[in-house]
């Protein structure tokens, strides 16, 4: 082992290998989710998920390998193994088998835990006045911030084990004789052939046979609501003017016997109101003939 590896953390290795190596295979990955969903085939779910992670494997393997032959000749200076990225994928991947359910049940654990003792805290007499808005708040924030830590803590446990499968392929390495300036060359060709023609015409060529393939598998090629959002066709009527003219016509017979007994209503209202008036004028005038008599006396 060289001086370089032997000064790194398993930590550190582990990220200088597998962080290139995931945003080396994210675009063709992203390239594969989009002609599963041409097809309608979710890639979140079964059985899209299983065979995105089915042809995820050859992209893992030359991305790991990518990033792996990289690290090895540019920062460790050692001679990468031939089948480090074979080696460092299926180590990696039964790492993950049995490490990631254990940290989705411990954070998982420790999301309900956090959560119930905020609950707790605020029902003590000095927290419970605390408006709605400002309680959600400050239970995300602290109950998140627990859960954040957790993670941080089980992503660093992650790396610190692929840092030890990474170590234990820098152990077999053997240091490298060549000049710094030929180790740079070497990983940059790794990346960027020297037929630069040969590699436009790969992409080119690539991205025809991609685009042919995504229009081909598509069901439609226009936009199209899902099964679920579906709504039924309007029911068109026809216009009937026979039964327009009759609906019309007991409108209009409705609207005038309304008005008609209203009308009568008003009558009656201002018959019965005219006998009270002349009923209560007449004692103002017996009382205006007392209050004259009164004064001539």
């Amino acid at each position: 082992m060289s001086a370089h590896a032997s000064s790194m953390s398993s930590v550190k290795l582990g990220l200088a290998v597998a962080w290139p190596a995931f945003w080396t295979g994210v675009p063709i990955k992203i390239v594969l989710i989009l002609l599963l969903l041409a097809m309608g085939v979710h890639p979140w779910e079964m059985p899209g998920l299983a065979l995105l992670l089915l042809l995820s494997i050859p992209v893992d393997i030359w991305a790991l390998g990518l990033s792996a032959r990289t690290v090895f000749l540019d920062r460790l200076h050692l001679e990468p193994p031939e089948s480090a990225g074979v080696t460092l994928w299926w180590q990696a991947a039964l790492l993950s088998a049995v490490y990631l359910p254990i940290a989705y049940g411990i954070e998982s654990g420790v999301v309900g835990v956090a959560k119930a003792v905020v609950g707790r805290m605020f029902e003590i007499e000095v927290l419970k006045n605390v408006p709605v808005p400002e309680r959600i708040s400050i239970e995300l924030v602290l109950w998140g911030s627990v859960a954040t830590v957790v993670l941080l803590g089980l992503a660093l446990g992650w790396l610190f084990l692929f840092g030890q499968i990474v170590r234990k392929q820098v152990a077999a390495a053997r240091p490298t004789a060549e000049p710094y300036e030929a180790l740079v060359r070497r990983w940059d060709l790794l990346r960027v052939p020297a037929d630069q023609p040969l590699l436009l015409t790969a992409f080119t060529a690539t991205g025809v046979v991609l685009v042919f393939l995504f229009w081909a598998v598509m069901p439609v090629t226009t936009p199209h609501p899902h099964e679920l959002y579906q709504k039924e066709p309007p029911k068109i009527e026809f216009f009937k003017p026979a039964e327009a003219l009759q609906r019309t016509e007991k409108l209009i017979a409705q609207a005038e016997s309304a008005v008609k007994a209203l009308e009568a209503k008003a009558k009656q209202g201002a018959k019965g109101k005219a006998p009270q008036a002349k009923g209560a004028k007449q004692p103002s005038a017996k009382v205006g003939a007392q209050e004259g008599g009164g004064r001539t006396r």
